[in-house]
């Protein structure tokens, strides 16, 4: 009779370990859900397909991509008279000569998708946090307008998506 009780033992320590695994994974769902990333959408170049690129690879032949609309991957700066885009990596050069201009139009208004929420309006007692957050980008690049002081590779301008 010993053996049939732990039997029964084991079945019920193995399902209630089941049902705690299922329950955590349900709680880290929920908690990677409220923490996803954030999408901000314009209108103004839809219909416009982009051009997948590295930043590297960007950076190193801007002028291919002169008046091209691409979708590109890096570390946005903020500052005074700052708003570049810079590598990714920890391991490269983030001098303004390795990094583009960002250019917000407001002809090209980001929302947050699926709302009215602006990505430079505030909202819940904050304004969006971009500096130092990577993001994706898409928008169009201009090799003539490099920036503050001319200082920039080229400009991101017509920017129409922003993932951080």
């Amino acid at each position: 009779m010993a053996i049939t009780h732990r039997k029964v033992f084991h079945t019920i320590f193995y399902k209630a370990a089941i049902l705690g695994f299922v329950a955590l994974a349900i709680v880290f769902q929920s908690c990677k859900s409220k923490s996803g990333k954030k999408t901000y959408q314009s209108d103004c170049d839809a219909g416009i397909s982009f051009k997948r690129i590295s930043f590297t690879r960007l950076i190193d032949s801007i002028d291919d991509y002169d008046q091209k609309y691409i979708e590109v991957d890096g570390t946005y700066e903020e500052g005074k008279d700052e708003s570049a885009l810079v590598n990714d990596s920890l391991f490269v050069d983030h001098s303004s000569e390795r990094a583009l201009w960002i250019n917000f139009s407001q002809d090209c208004p980001l929302y947050l998708v699926g709302t009215r929420q602006g990505i430079f309006e505030y909202s819940d007692g904050k304004f969006t946090q971009l500096n130092n957050k990577s993001l994706t980008i898409r928008g169009k690049i201009d090799v003539r307008h490099k920036g503050h002081l001319g200082s920039y590779r080229g400009t991101i301008e017509r920017v129409s998506f922003v993932k951080l």
